[in-house]
């Protein structure tokens, strides 16, 4: 019931970010043009289908890859996954879908295309990277694992939360793919699911390795060297 309360909260304040940027760019759409129409723009295009290649191939390797994780000591409840997944995903189907709602931030070209595309792989490149430095220690949800290592190898030399750096720029990718400003509000979707992740998975991280985790947070960044 927590869940449903919590799932059905987010849906309302997803529709109403929806509703609002609808309100501030409904100008720009044509009023002979239903918000839910295909993109046409985009659609003629069809490489952006291509955008959706590194997301298989993320989903792919992390389901073969979860099968070397080690058993979970603690992890966070249910209800606190089922919000972030569903605001994940939420947040990549508003990116994809060629729905002209709210206009476009960007032309349709192969020019933006190819931009995005190549955002995506880097993206995907470095959350390969990043879980392939954690090994066994990687989970889905938060959670401590048993016999838990604070890895400080690879990307995790400079960043605390690479897999979240590689994913927000697979999302960036995926949304300059798009055009759309519908995409956007997908991208705001996801820094806000990511930013309440790296919350909570700090806080773990603090309870379960003190001050050592004190001192690997003050050397390292969160997700952008020299920025975050």
């Amino acid at each position: 019931m927590a869940q449903r309360k919590k799932i059905i909260l987010i849906s309302a304040v997803c529709g109403a970010v929806v509703g609002a940027l609808a309100v501030s760019f409904g100008s720009h759409i044509p009023g002979s043009v239903p918000a839910l129409a295909y993109d046409r723009a985009l659609l003629a295009h069809r490489r952006y289908l291509l955008a959706a290649i590194p997301w298989v191939l993320f989903s792919a390797y992390w389901e073969i890859a979860a099968k070397g994780a080690a058993a979970a000591k603690s992890s966070e409840s249910r209800a606190s996954r089922g919000v972030h997944v569903f605001l994940s995903n939420v947040a990549l189907l508003l990116e994809i879908a060629p729905i002209r709602g709210l206009g476009r931030f960007l032309p349709a070209s192969a020019l933006t295309l190819a931009a995005g595309l190549a955002v995506e792989a880097m993206g995907l490149f470095l959350t390969i990277w990043a879980r392939r430095a954690l090994g066994r220690n990687w989970s889905g949800e938060i959670s401590i694992k048993v016999e838990h290592e604070l890895i400080r190898s690879g990307p995790y030399r400079l960043l605390r939360h690479p897999i979240y750096t590689g994913l927000l720029a697979m999302y960036v990718g995926t949304a300059i793919v798009s055009g759309e400003w519908l995409a956007v509000v997908g991208l705001a979707i996801a820094v806000f699911a990511y930013w309440r992740k790296i919350r909570l998975e700090e806080a773990n991280l603090k309870v379960a390795f003190g001050v050592e985790y004190d001192a690997y947070r003050s050397a390292t960044w969160a997700l952008v060297p020299g920025l975050f």
